[in-house]
């Protein structure tokens, strides 16, 4: 039982757990102005799982811009503290080395150091005897490769810790250990408080920084957090003579080992592919700095491979074979943001082994976002809002996020899929599709196609790859069915929310950047604007009647605008938001024979005068009543079809008998990802993200700055217009090569000088050679057409430069033909 202390009766906000993201919070918190902050630890600071950290303080390794810079900032920090504090951090910047021993990873760890270069890290590719000379005691001789960063190393956890601590304390913050929060109080969906072992405290804002704990304490106010407990090593030699601390961090991946200096001797720490959890039905509250009985018989296979990689460690004595919980999440990425449950709790846990070097960075982006309302980088990778429930269940927990563990030393193939936890979500036409040959995925929980192949056992992956795969002529000849036949893609996936009530029209139009309270049976692609103009969500609106709307969006922001929608309804209208995705099946008819095929199954008039594009409407099919809009993400005369489920698969049979007569294949979302790119159609979350405004992003049309009612953002959007012409533009790309093929952060360069990004990649079988939509960034010149037709373009891909060609206006299709034919 902790011991009586007093505890103030009110803050502006409570950060929960004394770890190095909680006080990275409160130090940040009061570095940006505001000082009524109390920190509470129920044990001691570090006693969760920031005591036993390695320390590694590493910024290579990412291909996600946000992350890239929290590491740059996190490592900067670290510099600084001991100056401004008088504590400290242990920061060693020793280098860094990252091995390739192979040549997948060879391709990715190029791919990464071209765009950390991008980014501002200093990475350098070495040779194997250049690591040799780095690291004396490595084995080398399989080695291929190395990368290099000069300025990464290796921190004290502990210290860092009680570095940002005693900066806090410095800036006013309350820090107090042995009080244990048991629970959150809340009122209308907005944070009021807390409830300790030693009273409560009133306060406006709660940051969980519980770690291992953030899922528990977060179940009891109904908080998702999926994050999970497993057992991570390392071993501590004896000293060893030949050791130096100058030495780098070395890491190997192929031998699931990093390696660094430890007390005279080597720190070896494994991340092996087939992991344990821990503490699966909660970790107890006394599990304070928690050092787990090792599983030598489990652990040994892996142990004996990595020491493979520096022998010397092999005859050496063992100091400490230490195994320590570490918590992980579903997708490898940290929870980072405002729950989607309660306004003004925040979440930052879930670090997957990453908190030290990271912590520094999160606890400055979750701080701004407290005080500002909103985040000042991309987020929607790592948004807490982006888990639902059933990935807190314990069957899921104790297999999807122990493969994330197992993934951090595996190759980051593009296409690679989760292997556990799956079947959760299945559409209505699975069945059916599997039949077909479909090759499923795991897409936001959904079994989603990605491609289909000639028969069902053909439906595999010989082996992942950066290059051309088995599927590559299934792909393409699902393009090419799109632009010159028809294809049935199930989007089922797709988030779907019903707006109902005499004033849905009126709240869906404040919302909504574009008109979308005009005309019954039209439908409008607009976006949802914050006060700062800058994009919430990117969503089609379907007036159905004057008081039903259907709301779609992509499946990865279901939750982003499901919170939205609710939050800026006003409790007095008359509006209600009912999620209905898992109740309706999509089916999408695309392509120039989509027309031919669905008049042939329906009474309804589909001439283009009777049913021109963007028109919503119900139809008959067969013995079903369906809601068909004609709307395209791919680029051609297309429709949307929307039934219950339980009529599905009749509307399905339907389509494919009928079909065999229009040329119909199925498509799955590899050929979605291909055809739109080639149109230059944006994804939220993938090309254009909450940083961005709807005018730098090509999105203007889509905004209408004259709507009387006025909408979220009007004003901000009108000075972003005004500010025209812009030196800041997505722009779409395509390789003059028809070999390299691009994924996601590629580097654009113009006259030799960087400019740009990949954000999104695909290979355009239309168009002959890889395509993508980059962010142009002009400097000092207007990025306008004569900008991007001038100067030598190029975009390098895992270290080679390709030539390009760069445009505003889509490649494919510019003024929109196909689709209004």
């Amino acid at each position: 039982m902790n011991k009586p202390v007093n505890l103030p009766q009110s803050a502006q906000v409570v950060v929960i757990g004394g770890g190095v993201m909680g006080t990275s919070v409160a130090y940040h918190l009061a570095e940006m102005g505001c000082r009524d902050v109390v920190l509470l630890e129920r044990d001691e600071l570090t006693s969760g799982t920031t005591w036993h950290a390695a320390g590694l303080m590493v910024t290579f390794g990412s291909l996600s811009q946000t992350a890239t810079e929290v590491r740059k900032y996190t490592r900067d920090l670290y510099a600084r503290l001991e100056a401004e504090t008088g504590q400290a951090t242990g920061l060693r910047q020793c280098g860094f080395i990252e091995a390739a021993t192979d040549t997948e990873s060879l391709e990715e760890y190029r791919r990464i150091a071209t765009f950390n270069r991008y980014c501002g890290v200093d990475v350098q590719e070495i040779s194997p005897r250049e690591i040799g000379d780095l690291f004396p005691a490595a084995r080398t001789d399989d080695l291929l490769a190395g990368f290099y960063v000069k300025d990464d190393g290796r921190v004290n956890p502990v210290d860092v810790t009680m570095a940002l601590a005693k900066g806090a304390r410095m800036k006013g913050v309350q820090i107090i250990s042995g009080v244990t929060v048991q629970d959150v109080t809340h009122d209308q969906g907005r944070v009021t408080g807390v409830v300790t072992d030693q009273g409560n405290i009133a306060c406006e804002y709660v940051v969980n920084c519980a770690g291992m704990w953030a899922r528990q304490l977060g179940a009891k106010h109904g908080v998702t957090i999926a994050n999970q407990a497993a057992e991570h090593y390392y071993l501590i030699t004896d000293p060893i003579d030949m050791v130096s601390a100058d030495w780098p961090v070395l890491e190997d991946p192929s031998h699931h080992g990093y390696f660094r200096e430890e007390g005279g001797g080597l720190m070896v720490g494994l991340f092996e592919p087939d992991t344990a959890h821990w503490a699966l039905d909660g970790v107890p509250n006394s599990a304070s700095f928690s050092d787990l009985p090792p599983d030598w018989d489990r652990m040994t296979p892996f142990l004996e491979r990595a020491m493979s990689r520096v022998p010397v460690s092999l005859q050496s004595g063992v100091k400490k074979f230490f195994c320590g919980p570490e918590s992980f999440t579903p997708d490898g990425n940290p929870i980072i943001g405002e729950a989607a449950e309660l306004q003004n709790y925040f979440i930052g846990a879930g670090m997957n082994s990453v908190g030290i070097l990271s912590g520094g960075g999160w606890g400055r982006v979750l701080a701004h976002w407290i005080l500002n309302g909103r985040p000042d980088v991309d987020v929607t990778g790592v948004n807490a809002n982006r888990f639902r429930p059933y990935q807190t269940n314990r069957d899921y927990r104790a297999t999807r996020m122990m493969e994330s563990f197992g993934n951090v030393y595996q190759c980051h193939f593009p296409t690679k899929t989760p292997k556990t936890a799956r079947g959760a979500k299945r559409s209505a036409l699975h069945d059916r599709l599997l039949a077909a040959g479909a090759y499923f995925s795991d897409v936001s929980g959904w079994e989603a196609p990605s491609w289909y192949a000639p028969s069902p056992a053909e439906a595999k992956v010989d082996a992942l790859s950066f290059g051309r795969m088995n599927w590559w002529p299934y792909w393409q000849a699902e393009h090419r069915a799109s632009r010159e036949a028809v294809v049935l893609t199930d989007m089922s996936i797709m988030s779907k929310f019903l707006v109902q009530g005499r004033d849905a029209g009126r709240v869906l139009d404040h919302i909504s950047a574009n008109r979308v309270n005009e005309t019954v049976g039209r439908i409008t692609y607009t976006q949802w604007l914050n006060e700062n103009g800058l994009i919430e969500a990117d969503v089609t609106v379907a007036k159905l009647a004057e008081d039903k709307f259907l709301v779609v969006a992509t499946d990865t922001m279901h939750n982003q605008v499901e919170t939205w929608l609710r939050r800026h309804t006003p409790a007095d209208a008359h509006a209600f938001v009912t999620d209905v995705t898992p109740g309706l099946t999509q089916i999408n008819i695309q392509g120039p024979n989509s027309r031919a095929l669905l008049q042939a199954l329906t009474d309804a008039d589909l001439s283009n005068e009777a049913f021109p594009f963007r028109t919503v409407r119900d139809i008959d099919i067969s013995l079903s009543r369906v809601t068909c809009a004609r709307i395209t993400y791919v680029g051609e005369l297309g429709y949307e079809l929307y039934m219950p489920s339980d009529h599905a698969v009749n509307v399905y049979d339907c389509l494919i008998a009928e079909g065999a007569r229009h040329g119909l294949v199925h498509a799955g979302l590899a050929a979605l990802g291909s055809l739109r790119l080639e149109k230059a159609y944006r994804d939220y979350g993938h090309d254009i993200d909450n940083t961005d405004n709807a005018f730098d992003t090509g999105l203007g049309f889509a905004v209408a700055l004259d709507k009387p009612s006025g909408f979220i953002g009007q004003e901000a959007a009108r000075a972003q217009k005004s500010a025209a012409p812009y030196k800041r533009r997505l722009v779409q790309v395509l390789v003059e090569d028809p070999e390299p093929l691009l994924w996601h952060g590629e580097v654009l360069y113009r006259d030799g000088m960087p400019v740009g990004d990949i954000r999104a990649g695909s290979y355009g079988h239309t168009l002959g050679g890889a395509v993508g939509l980059a962010m142009v960034e002009g400097g000092d010149d207007i990025v306008d057409a004569a900008y991007l037709n001038s100067g030598q373009w190029q975009i390098e891909i895992a270290g080679k430069l390709y030539p390009c060609r760069c445009t505003l206006r889509p490649m494919y299709d510019a003024d929109m033909a196909r689709i209004k034919a």
